[in-house]
């Protein structure tokens, strides 16, 4: 049984997976923000940035990076597993819902990376999608030693790749590989015209690094299949004593790994050290994803209810908030808008990433309490269902009403 009284597995919504789905949205904002806001705020400005820049740029890439796209991966492959099963108690056929799904979900990806970001990660989801689908049928031990292996596996190629870099680069050239703003300066900066121009030209190489990092991604896809098959949210989502466990013996490791990461990635290593630095990052980012996750659920025990429900609400349309993130994101730092491309500092960039955050926590609870989908999930189910939301599914021999079945996440 759950907290809440009703049976594990009956899949209806995990109240605990909205919530940190809506937590998670943080992490992807705060990361996605430096990306979009320039190519030196990742790097906090170099050397010579203010102070403030540095170590806001240095905190996230220690405490932000990787973690929280590992925890919405893992969140992806946990609603796999509900969907599959919600669809076998409908009495539904999965596949070709599921490839009607994933369709949506690459036509919606692709409209993102052209107009607005084309660091965008919908089309990866959706493309490694449908190699989950080939690997569902997995027991939850075999999965996560899938998942081991691939994660070892690209740690080591980045590893052997980086320290392959450090021994043959002269530390003297080694700032000549650092972006270089005139690139993209004046096509950001340009008309709106001009930007989803330059977006179509940097797509090649947005498809090159998620290639990458798709094993990373997969093996979080494949432990959210374990952990739906295990039921472990219904069994560990309130169990404060093995929550606590996690915290206790993952967070040391996350955060030492998150610490040698950015001290490769932002300084004082110089660039010569950043894929030795990804290769950490990818190696203990699992272990700081499982810490943030228990230790949000432990805490939310302790704070007022209201704040469960405010993740909760926009874990529930996190597609809707992931786009009008990016939607504002462009607005302030390209053409469409205001133009701010390589003049913010970090630092500013992380306080209006927190007041952006608010404002969504804010404006997506009111949204959840009139309705049950946000825009972008609204147009995702449709496609996936091939019908309007508010039909019916067709009596196939099941007695679950369509309100029970779990919503389809991003």
């Amino acid at each position: 049984m759950t907290a809440g009284g009703r049976p594990a597995g009956d899949g209806r919504r995990l109240r605990e997976l909205d919530v940190l789905r809506g937590f998670a949205l943080l992490g992807i904002l705060l990361v996605n923000a430096e990306l979009m806001a320039g190519p030196y705020t990742v790097s906090g400005g170099g050397p010579g940035a203010p102070a403030p820049d540095r170590i806001a740029a240095w905190l996230v890439s220690a405490l932000v990076a990787t973690k929280f796209s590992l925890l919405f991966s893992f969140l992806f492959g946990y609603g796999f597993a509900l969907q599959t099963r919600s669809a076998r108690h409908a009495g539904a056929d999965f596949a070709p819902r599921h490839l009607r799904r994933v369709l949506g979900l690459f036509g919606i990806g692709l409209a993102h990376a052209v107009l607005l970001y084309p660091g965008d990660i919908l089309t990866t989801y959706a493309v490694l999608a449908l190699v989950l689908y080939g690997l569902r049928g997995l027991a939850p031990r075999t999965a996560l030693r899938l998942a081991a292996g691939l994660i070892a596996g690209l740690a080591a190629l980045l590893l052997g790749y980086g320290l392959l870099i450090v021994a043959l680069t002269d530390p003297a050239t080694a700032g000549e590989h650092a972006p270089r703003a005139a690139e993209t300066l004046a096509a950001r900066r340009g008309g709106p015209a001009r930007v989803p121009a330059e977006h179509l030209r940097e797509l090649p190489s947005a498809f090159a690094t998620a290639l990458l990092y798709a094993p990373n991604k997969l093996a979080a896809f494949l432990a959210g299949l374990a952990a739906a098959k295990t039921s472990l949210a219904q069994r560990r989502g309130r169990d404060r004593a093995w929550l606590r466990r996690v915290v206790v013996r993952w967070l040391p490791v996350g955060l030492a790994g998150g610490v040698l990461s950015a001290c490769c990635t932002n300084g004082p290593l110089d660039d010569r050290w950043f894929l030795a630095g990804k290769a950490v990052a990818v190696l203990t980012g699992p272990a700081l994803a499982a810490a943030y996750a228990c230790g949000l659920l432990l805490l939310l025990d302790a704070v007022r209810p209201a704040v469960a429900g405010f993740l909760a609400a926009a874990g529930r349309m996190a597609l809707t908030h992931y786009l009008t993130q990016s939607l504002v994101l462009a607005w302030v730092f390209t053409g469409y808008g205001l133009g701010l491309y390589d003049r913010v500092g970090s630092a500013a960039v992380l306080l209006g990433c927190l007041a952006l955050y608010a404002a969504q926590l804010a404006l997506g609870a009111r949204l959840a309490a009139r309705t049950r989908y946000g825009p972008a999930e609204w147009l995702l189910r449709t496609l996936t269902l091939a019908r309007r939301p508010g039909r019916p599914e067709p009596a196939c021999g099941s007695s679950r009403r369509p309100q029970d079945e779990p919503r389809p996440v991003p």
